[in-house]
């Protein structure tokens, strides 16, 4: 199980302590179950605030705990309500929290979990890609806490095996990607569900001031908290530019994870197709990996992820369904295999490593044509990524890579065909059928045809042509 790590104390750090919130002893010492004494700058900011029941928009950088900046003071508010009676009824859906992944909601849920265990708090996580049966009937023995995406919610609620009626706080957790590909319709039908008169928190890494507008919406007077400068990177993630050839991309993948003895990254492509051929490549080169995205099963991507986690798995090939939420202990390592399409996706790419106060590395290659996804990011950022060489990879020449038939002795051939490195392919050699290298031979006659030729000649007879029957027999002579 994995968690949002919390910061540890350390020189110069605040002295708060999480027991200084008034939380609870069942939820201080589940944290004490994990080692948490100390909160990071969000979460003491955030905690407070969520407490006095008011709406917050909360933005920090990623890996610094906003899960618990929300999930905490929330068991602590349903606290109130908290029943040991087996009867549904009194466990009725009070919070629910939105993420835009599946792998996000788990991460989430599980979190939840560990904070509520010594409580009689219930929850569940509700998405798509697995079988709805669980989830109803978790749903129907009642939960105070619903960790869900938004369109498998939809789908338990059009099957009537959830009640949003008496829920008093709405979690957007990511709420930038929650309002800006394509759930804001799924999301204003779950809001009119709710009651109006409900306590309503944001947490992202990035707010747009588009996002921003769309949140004032539904948020009532939000106390807007920022710990760092929005849309800010980690200090201690450290960034650097490859240019590599495209074609030369998957080598030099291979060739960084070789050098640096990586035994655990996450590698980043915009495409389902190119992350899958990435993973096959790098298998060949000895590398274990997997690909996860969006046509995999959920099961085949929580097992990838499982075995990720374990180590069973060295390098985790991964579309950005896997680049917001996603807490791998210590990762050291990011690489952008692409550059993203969205600035804003590399802020949550490389947050995946440097997570807690660890340091960490971001590699991205780039091409000439990726120019302006670079001058986005840089510029989101404010800062400019350091440009280096790429020491000891010697890219594959393109002509070995795909070489040209060209013409010339069987020697030549056989010599082209040697120079062919680990990485090159052979030349391809074009089937030819002996049929067509024949010379034309008029094809023998068969009986037919020398009935008809019969037929032709001056003074012969016309036969009648026999007539064949279906269904009805023989016709009558």
């Amino acid at each position: 199980m994995s968690h949002t790590p919390l910061a540890t104390p350390q020189t110069g750090a605040p002295a708060v302590r999480f027991e200084d919130f008034g939380l609870s002893a069942d939820i201080l010492r589940a944290l004490a179950d994990q080692g948490y004494v100390h909160p990071t700058p969000i979460q003491a900011e955030a905690i407070p605030v969520v407490l006095q029941g008011r709406d917050v928009m909360g933005a920090a950088q990623t890996g610094t705990g906003k899960t618990a900046g929300f999930s905490l003071p929330i068991i602590q508010l349903l606290l109130a309500h908290a029943s040991t009676s087996a009867s549904p009824a009194r466990h009725p859906v009070r919070a629910l929290i939105l993420t835009p992944t599946r792998e996000l909601a788990d991460q989430v849920a599980d979190n939840v979990k560990a904070y509520s265990r010594h409580t009689p708090l219930r929850s569940v996580v509700v998405f798509g890609g697995v079988d709805m049966a669980p989830q109803t009937a978790a749903l129907r023995a009642g939960v105070e806490i619903v960790i869900a995406t938004p369109g498998r919610l939809l789908d338990h609620v059009q099957q009537k095996t959830v009640n949003l009626s008496q829920t008093q706080i709405l979690v957007m957790d990511e709420a930038d990607r929650m309002l800006d590909m394509g759930f804001l319709p799924d999301l204003q039908r779950i809001i009119n569900l709710l009651p109006k008169e409900r306590q309503n928190l944001m947490f992202s890494a990035t707010f747009s001031p588009e996002i921003k507008k769309l949140a004032n919406s539904f948020l009532k007077n939000p106390v807007t908290i920022e710990v760092a400068r929005s849309n800010a990177t980690a200090d201690n993630v450290t960034q650097v530019l490859y240019k590599v050839e495209e074609e030369a991309k998957r080598d030099a993948v291979a060739h960084i994870i070789r050098e640096r003895g990586l035994k655990q990254v996450i590698v980043f492509s915009n495409t389902k197709i190119g992350a899958s051929r990435l993973s096959r490549h790098l298998e060949k080169e000895g590398v274990k990996a997997a690909a996860i995205h969006g046509d995999k099963t959920q099961a085949e991507r929580m097992a990838a992820l499982e075995a990720f986690k374990q180590g069973g798995i060295e390098v985790l090939v991964a579309t950005d369904v896997a680049a917001r939420g996603l807490d791998i202990a210590e990762l050291p390592c990011v690489i952008n295999f692409d550059l993203p399409y969205n600035a804003e996706d590399y802020v949550h790419r490389i947050g995946r490593t440097g997570r807690a106060g660890a340091s960490g590395d971001a590699i991205s290659l780039f091409t000439d044509k990726d120019a302006r996804q670079l001058a986005d990011i840089e510029k989101l950022i404010k800062h400019t990524i350091s440009r280096l060489q790429l020491s000891g990879f010697v890219p594959p020449r393109s002509a070995d890579r795909r070489p040209r038939h060209e013409g010339g002795s069987e020697e030549r051939q056989g010599a082209v065909r040697s120079s062919y490195g680990r990485s090159g392919y052979a030349p391809r050699k074009e089937k030819v059928d002996p049929w067509f290298l024949k010379p034309y031979e008029p094809a023998p006659q068969s009986a037919s045809d020398e009935a008809r030729e019969d037929a032709s000649q001056p003074g012969a007879t016309k036969q009648k042509a026999k007539v064949a029957a279906l269904l009805g027999g023989m016709p009558k002579r």
